[in-house]
This record gives C-alpha cells, sequence and structure tokens, in this order.
C-alpha cells in the first residue's frame, strides 16, 4: 500500500503542479506564524515536496519562489500583529497556552536584538514568535523586511536544495528508490512521532509532579495526623530534589504498564500480536539490498559480540578510576537485563517471524535482546556521562542515545529478526531495568570517573569490536537476513477438500483488529478473474490520483466510478479492487478486494491463490457537499453477486450462520 499510495500522490502532483507550489507556500507561511509554526511540521513537507524535483514532478525555480515568498509573508503577518496588537496579544489565546516558548522567544530577542529576526529563522520553535516580538518591540519595517527577506532567501535555498540533492542520490538507485524513499519518511515521521511526544510527555510531566509535590506538602503542612507528620519529614527535601525522582518514578509506572500491556497481548494473541504481522509484510514490501546492507550493519551494532567488549571496556575503565560503585551497578544493569530478558524468553517460547538460524534461548523472540540490553548499556552509560557534565548537554546526550538504540531496535523489525511487539516489549522492559537501577544510583554517592574519558572509552570499544564483527560475521549475516521466497504450492483437490481452512478468516488491519471475513478464494490470475467479471458489469472504480479525490466534493457522485477507499490486509494492500452498481435508486455497489496468499494452487497447471472480500456499500452526500460511502449490512448478497457472475464455484462453511453473514466462502478457479 505504502509504494502504491506514493506512486498516486507523485501523479497527482505531477497533474497539478500548481497545487504542489501553492501547498508549499501555505507550508512555508505557515511555519512563521504563531503557535502554527510550533505544532504543524511544515518543514518535512517542504523537503519532501522538493526531493520530487529531480524526477521532473515539479520544478525547481517554481518551488524556490513559493518557499521564499510564503517565508516572508508569514514572518510579514507575524510582524504585523505585535506592531498592531504590541504585548497585550500575548495573554489571548492561544498564545497564552505556550508560556515556556513565548519566555524563551523573547529571551532570544532580548539577547540578538534586530539579528533575531535572520537567526531565528534557522532555530526551530522560537523561529515563529520572534517577528511577533520584533513587532511588539517596534522594530523599524525596512529593518525588519531587509533581514526578512535574506532570512527567507537563505532559509529557503538552503532547504530546498538539499531536499533535491537526497531526491538526486535516492533515484540513482533505480527500482530501489521508491521502496527506500518510503522506508526513509517511516523512519523519519517514526523518530519525530517518538521524540516529539517524550518532549511533550516531560513538558507536561514536570509541571504536574512539581504541582503535586507542591500540594502534598501543603496538606503535610496543615496536618496534624501521624501520616502529615511523615509525610513533612519526607519532603523537607527542597523540591528541585524531589521532582525528577518523582518523574522517574512516573516514567518507571508507565514503562510497567506498556510492558505488561504488551506482554498480556502476546500471551492472549490480541491485537497488538495481530498488527504484528501486518507491520511485518509492510517492511517486507519495502526491502531492497541497499536497505538490508544499512539495517544489517545498524543491528551489528547491538550484536552480543559487541556489547561484551563495551561492557568489558567501560568496567575496566571504572574499576582503574576506582568508581567502584559505579562499575558494579554497570555490571548488574546489563548482565541482570541480559538475564531477565532470557528467562521471560524461555518462559514464553514465542517463535520469531522466520527461520534466522538462532539457537538456544536466542531461538526464542519475546522481548527483543538487542532493545533491551542495548537500551540499557547504553542508556545507563548516558547516566553516567550526563551526571558529569553542564545540564546544557542533557538533552543532546539523551537526544543522541535513544537514536542509536531506536535505529537498532527498528532494525530488528526490519529484517524479520522480531515482531513489533518483541522490539516494543524490549524497550519498555529496558526502561524500568533502566530506571530502576539508575534511580538507586543516583541517591547514594558517586566517584567522579571523568566524563569525556569515559565516552571516549566506550566509543573506541564499540568501533573497534563492531569492525571485528563485520569482518567476522557481516557476510554471514547478509545471508542470514536476506529474504527467501518460499511459496508453497497446494494440489487442486487438497485445496478444495480442507487447505482452503488453512487461509486467514478474516482481513487483519494494520492496527491488529479484525475486520469483515474473507468470503471468496480464487485461484488463478486476476486477469481472467477480471475478464470474467467485467461480463456481469463489474468494473474498476476511479483512481484516487486522476480526478478522485474531487469526487468526495461531488454532489452527484457516482457509484460505479466514485474511487475506493484502500484497505490494508496483514500489511497488503489490495492487489485488485472492482464494483458493480446494485441499485440505481439508492446509488448503491459492490464493491471486491482482493490480496495475495503466497500461496500456488496446482492441477495441470500452477496458479496463485487470492483472498477477497465482498462487501455493499451506498454513497451518501453529508452537508450537500461531501460524498461519503457507508457500508451496507450483509455479506451475503455482495458475495452471491460474485458468485452469479463467476457462474460456478463452490460454497463450503468456515464459521455458524449469523444475521450478517450465513459463514459460507465462495471457492472459485480459473477454467483451464
Amino acid at each position: 500500500m505504502l509504494t502504491s499510495a506514493l506512486l498516486a500522490i507523485t501523479e497527482f502532483i505531477g497533474a497539478h503542479p500548481h497545487l504542489a507550489y501553492l501547498a508549499v507556500f501555505l507550508l512555508a507561511m505557515s511555519e512563521s506564524l504563531p503557535v502554527v509554526g510550533v505544532v504543524f511540521p511544515g518543514t518535512a513537507a517542504i523537503l519532501a515536496i522538493s526531493a520530487l524535483v529531480p524526477t521532473g514532478v515539479v520544478t525547481l525555480w517554481p518551488i524556490l519562489i513559493a518557499t521564499t515568498v510564503g517565508a516572508i509573508v508569514g514572518d510579514g503577518i507575524s510582524f504585523w500583529l505585535g506592531h498592531r496588537y504590541h504585548k497585550q496579544i500575548l495573554d489571548l489565546w492561544p498564545l497564552n497556552r505556550y508560556p515556556a516558548v513565548v519566555h524563551r522567544s523573547e529571551a532570544f530577542f532580548a539577547r540578538h536584538g534586530d539579528k533575531s529576526v535572520f537567526l531565528a529563522r534557522f532555530v526551530p520553535g522560537v523561529r515563529a514568535f520572534i517577528p511577533l516580538f520584533a513587532g511588539i518591540a517596534g522594530m523599524s519595517v525596512w529593518r525588519f523586511y531587509v533581514a526578512n527577506i535574506l532570512s527567507a532567501v537563505a532559509w529557503a535555498t538552503s532547504h530546498v536544495l538539499s531536499a533535491v540533492f537526497v531526491g538526486a542520490s535516492i533515484s540513482q538507485l533505480g527500482s530501489a528508490a521508491a521502496p527506500i524513499a518510503i522506508l526513509i519518511a517511516i523512519v523519519v515521521l517514526g523518530f519525530w512521532i517518538v521524540f516529539r511526544g517524550l518532549r511533550l510527555a516531560l513538558s507536561r510531566a514536570v509541571p504536574v509532579v512539581a504541582a503535586a509535590h507542591d500540594r502534598i506538602r501543603l496538606w503535610a503542612g496543615r496536618s496534624d495526623s501521624r501520616a502529615g507528620r511523615a509525610m513533612s519529614r519526607l519532603l523537607e527535601t527542597p523540591r528541585s530534589e524531589v521532582v525528577w525522582p518523582l518523574v522517574s518514578m512516573v516514567v518507571l509506572v508507565s514503562a510497567a504498564w506498556l510492558f505488561f500491556r504488551i506482554l498480556e497481548d502476546v500471551v492472549s494473541g490480541d491485537p497488538l500480536v495481530q498488527a504484528d504481522d501486518s507491520i511485518f509484510q509492510g517492511l517486507r514490501a519495502l526491502r531492497t539490498e541497499v536497505g538490508d546492507a544499512a539495517m544489517i550493519t545498524i543491528t551489528e551494532l547491538g550484536d552480543t559480540i559487541v556489547v561484551i567488549p563495551v561492557v568489558t571496556a567501560v568496567f575496566l575503565f571504572l574499576a582503574w578510576r576506582r568508581a567502584w560503585r559505579s562499575a558494579i551497578y554497570w555490571l548488574a544493569a546489563v548482565a541482570g537485563a541480559s538475564a531477565i530478558n532470557s528467562i521471560i524468553k524461555a518462559t514464553l517460547h514465542r517463535t520469531r517471524p522466520g527461520e534466522l538460524g538462532y539457537a538456544g534461548w536466542s531461538e526464542f523472540s519475546f522481548p527483543s535482546g538487542h532493545s533491551t540490553t542495548n537500551m540499557v548499556l547504553y542508556g545507563f552509560l548516558a547516566i553516567l556521562i550526563a551526571r558529569e557534565v553542564r545540564p546544557t548537554w542533557h538533552i543532546p546526550i539523551a537526544f543522541v542515545t535513544l537514536l542509536f538504540v531506536l535505529s537498532i531496535a527498528f532494525s530488528r523489525v526490519y529484517l524479520g529478526a522480531h515482531w513489533f511487539s518483541d522490539v516494543a516489549g524490549g524497550l519498555s522492559f529496558g526502561t524500568i531495568w533502566l530506571t530502576l537501577l539508575g534511580f538507586f544510583l543516583l541517591r547514594g554517592r558517586l566517584e567522579n570517573v571523568g566524563a569525556k574519558s569515559l565516552a571516549t572509552v566506550a566509543f573506541a570499544a564499540l568501533i573497534f569490536a563492531n569492525g571485528v564483527n563485520i569482518y567476522r560475521n557481516h557476510d554471514r549475516d547478509l545471508e542470514r537476513y536476506a529474504v527467501r521466497q518460499i511459496t508453497p504450492v497446494i494440489m487442486e483437490q487438497d485445496w478444495l477438500d480442507h487447505a482452503w481452512r488453512d487461509r486467514p478468516a478474516r482481513r487483519i488491519d494494520l492496527t491488529g483488529e479484525i475486520e469483515e471475513p474473507f468470503t471468496l478464494q480464487w485461484a488463478g490470475s486476476l486477469e481472467t478473474l477480471e475478464a470474467q467479471l467485467a461480463k456481469d458489469g463489474w468494473r474498476r472504480p476511479t483512481s484516487w490520483y486522476s480526478g478522485g479525490l474531487l469526487a468526495w466534493f461531488s454532489g452527484d457522485a457516482d457509484a460505479e466510478t466514485f474511487p475506493v477507499f484502500p484497505l490494508l490486509a496483514s500489511g497488503r494492500s489490495a492487489s485488485l479492487v472492482v464494483v458493480k452498481k446494485k441499485s440505481l435508486s439508492d446509488n448503491s455497489r459492490y464493491v471486491l478486494r482482493l490480496w495475495a496468499v503466497d500461496r500456488y494452487i496446482a492441477d495441470g497447471g500452477v496458479q496463485p491463490l487470492w483472498l477477497g472480500a465482498v462487501v455493499g456499500e451506498k454513497l451518501t452526500t453529508r452537508f450537500h457537499l461531501i460524498t461519503v460511502p457507508e457500508t451496507l449490512v450483509g455479506l451475503d448478497a455482495p458475495r452471491n453477486a460474485v458468485s452469479d457472475a463467476l457462474g460456478d464455484g463452490t460454497l463450503v462453511e468456515r464459521e455458524q450462520p449469523s444475521r450478517l453473514w450465513d459463514g459460507r466462502v465462495l471457492l472459485a478457479r480459473q477454467k483451464p
């Protein structure tokens, strides 16, 4: 689905390039507007559209001009608002909901003066507020627009040209370009969501915990009870020293809740486990030789053969510095996480997605050892380093560490070494163990170990050990993680007798939810099926990129041509979608979607097997403007419509009859 969606979007932009230029203008303008520029990732969308320049879909100069003019107009609007409403505008909604950003922007403008209009263009967060403060401060209009225009030209040129360069580099990969572009988009979006979520959670958690601390302290001071006096003694510590332990407790409880929820789903087979296969199949479709080579290199950074030398080098360094308490906690952190992880694996005996040649406890899947061990190892190392450096370095250290660990975790899912739930469970369990040991470590008196020296030793050990690992095992890993296309062949009579039951009974979407049943199994080519159905009036609907999107805003849309909403089945998009008008009076239709299942049916020849879901839909108009398809109740009539069109087939019973479905599936095959 991802590949087809990218192609559809690309073709739509190619057919309507003026819309792309308008979108870039609006996105660049939004980046410079207060609040909007903080919460809306306009830069990412501009880079994505600019990366299409080498394909010829859009042209460089209009993109550059639209980006530049949009940035100038956005800053101009922000400046006018500050010049017109002065400082009172900061007390209005929604600006009053972002006091931290407002304070940081005000300090930035006070520190840099008029130059801040140029500099802030390249600083996320304050970028959208500095023109506002320039207007509030009464900055000269001509001085503002000189800085505004110069910064817009520099910002637009640097961003657009860098995206064009990346797009040109990716396009050199030929057929692998689209999957790699989609993979990069998924990784960037995923990391952006994670870091944005963590930043939001921490920004909300710290004030909440601090406020709770103050309320409890106030209550304890007024209470004459034993509990109140005990709480007062506990809270005698200054608030600055209590907030972060309380935040650590919140992180611990949240990670524990997440881990046990994932564990419950793994044991009971709930939606998250159902989603595992969808994610596995979706990433499998994006795999290329270039992507595999990059991900194997990343995953090798977390191998045991690399972890052990890093742990040993850091332990010896701590022992040499006589930091025995840190050294003991260091060993307890990594060794304890690895041991508990292995015990859980051996207890659950969950199989990996494929045969990868692992032996012993490593043969089992949940939780991911790479995710758990590396989260603890590099997280604990970050704690040891961060405690001896300036607070301004804490966020960069945490960012780099988390980026490194998440990259290793993602590589395990990409390569099919683990299910998504394995990696999520490993990261959450690693967070639990890391938070526990880090909390008790920091409560005691610690020796200074020399942060720069410790980081140097750990980095050198990582590079050396990984170099040895690549030299010895890279070729073996390329073979181990290679995609193996093995498609079982089933005899036709076996399929008709019993093997049809081995195929999935219902569609599972990307979130793991179980949806409508597969009421058709077709053995044969899709071209033959489409030709047979066409004789009975089944047609392909209008595609999304060739005007189909505009059909949603048509009050008189035709059910036979109205585009069909794309659905996933175990991470795959439908290979064929056809519709047939059901009734002229109520503008309804039947919709048939078919998905590949990696099985072949043999009887004289060999034909692929497909699973089909057939539903009824009715087009309704909302607000006299938007046309929306509504799924109709009942699955028997849509399946029977397909059966009538094919003229033959066998109905077999899969489930007990219900009000919505008689529980029968149509088995049909291509005639010799």
